[in-house]
């Protein structure tokens, strides 16, 4: 009997995973069906991305399992019409491509050069930036990604603080949690990643009070919508 993998995702994401999934299928042997268009009652697996029109998974009669596209399942974990086990995607390069990203734009600022990359006027202004060790940055969520990345930065000479909101032990990391370590957190970053996850906890953890907690200057890395704040 077929297998029906449902592809459940906005339209653009499908035109780029087709041809790598279909390839991935047909190296396993299996006799399935990929499509974005299965009735519930006929989906035995679903390849799912949080953007997807599928909220309700009580129609999925056959369904066995859910896979999600990336490592972040946040958006789906909490629903409570999912019944059937969940999946996330592990991969050593998502890690890799975010400590890279991260780093990369630490070094950004912390070097100054958007100020040499958009041109000087034809005027040599040398600047002279701060070591890494007199630089102080916040990586706020110590998941698995947030720990890579504030580890990754800790080797270069920086000054790393993490916060979660629950407690955590890194080594070369200024480890802080909770309302207080928050504050604390905030009011050293001069340099401030977003890698907490996106749940109800942690909704509007920056917001107009806590904002303020930060020195005056500071930018904040938003990798999850791919630039500077």
């Amino acid at each position: 009997m077929s297998v029906n993998i449902l592809f459940a995702a906005v339209s653009e994401r499908w035109e780029t995973y087709k041809k790598p999934l279909v390839s991935a299928l047909d190296e396993t042997g299996v006799d399935y069906r990929i499509s974005t268009g299965f009735a519930p009652e006929e989906v035995d697996y679903i390849v799912y991305a949080p953007n997807s029109e599928v909220r309700d998974f009580k129609p999925f009669s056959r369904l066995k399992a859910v896979l999600n596209l990336w490592a972040g399942v946040e958006s789906i974990v909490t629903n409570e019409t999912l019944s059937v086990p969940l999946t996330r995607m592990v991969d050593t390069s998502l890690t890799q491509g975010m400590v890279e990203w991260v780093v990369g734009h630490t070094l950004r600022h912390h070097l100054g050069m958007d100020t040499h990359i958009h041109g000087l006027n034809g005027k040599w202004a040398p600047t002279f930036p701060p070591i890494a060790p007199n630089r102080r940055v916040t990586v706020l969520g110590l998941g698995a990604l947030g720990a890579a990345c504030a580890q990754a930065l800790a080797h270069l000479g920086f000054d790393v603080a993490g916060w979660s909101r629950g407690k955590k032990e890194i080594e070369g990391i200024t480890c802080l949690h909770g309302p207080e370590g928050l504050t604390e957190a905030l009011s050293r970053a001069e340099i401030l990643t977003l890698l907490l996850p996106n749940t109800p906890e942690t909704e509007n953890v920056l917001n107009a009070r806590t904002l303020a907690m930060m020195p005056k200057g500071a930018v904040i890395l938003n990798p999850g919508r791919g630039g500077l704040i």
